[in-house]
């Protein structure tokens, strides 16, 4: 009954209506490394309202070395929304695994930007708090060895690690071109690579 469902037109094409009767991610942990999320009501931040009726476990906030990884930019709210925001609320969107338990892992700052080390922090830490998926939606043009380590430590601890090919329109970024992680460049209505999305050997699978 989410008001925004029927202008999910990538839901369709995932599959997801056939998904849900065998699951919804229930049980998954899923970290977003990122710009935070809107997970908690603290200071002058409060909690998403269409992740009202979402749980979200604790996270860090590797720009001000504390527990409360809020968001002041707004797209890792974003991305963890479309992983997980309240379905069947009759609020906004819904989310493709609206189950999952959320992971907020802030490694970018307002402006959206961050270091390669902060990055890699953030990966080893959600690989060693409990997460099974980490989501990167972020990725810059070289690889480091810090980075691809991090990448490394998590596929060793049985981690999946999916990462964003990148919108250049050009090669993979990194941590989507890393060995171990899952690069996914993006497609169109019409099940053609969008034109924006970075391409290459390193991208494993294209979804809208």
């Amino acid at each position: 009954n989410d008001p925004l469902y029927g202008q999910q037109w990538h839901m369709t094409r995932i599959g997801a209506e056939k998904a849900w009767d065998y699951a919804s991610g229930r049980g998954v942990t899923v970290a977003v490394v990122d710009t935070g999320i809107a997970c908690e009501d603290h200071g002058g931040f409060t909690k998403g309202t269409d992740l009202a009726d979402t749980t979200c476990v604790g996270g860090w906030n590797f720009v001000s070395n504390d527990e409360h990884a809020n968001d002041d930019q707004g797209h890792g709210t974003h991305v963890a929304g479309t992983i997980a925001q309240s379905t069947n609320n009759a609020i906004g969107a819904v989310g493709v695994a609206f189950d999952a338990r959320l992971m907020p892992v802030k490694v970018l700052n307002g402006q959206g930007w961050g270091t390669t080390a902060d990055v890699a922090d953030g990966i080893r830490w959600a690989a060693d708090h409990g997460a099974q998926v980490i989501n990167l939606s972020l990725g810059g043009p070289r690889n480091s060895k810090v980075l691809q380590d991090a990448v490394t430590h998590a596929h060793s601890r049985g981690v999946l690690v999916v990462a964003a090919a990148g919108n250049s329109g050009g090669a993979v970024g990194f941590p989507g071109a890393c060995e171990g992680a899952m690069g996914v460049s993006a497609t169109d209505e019409g099940d053609k690579l969008a034109k924006f999305s970075s391409r290459g050997p390193e991208v494993d699978i294209a979804a809208p």
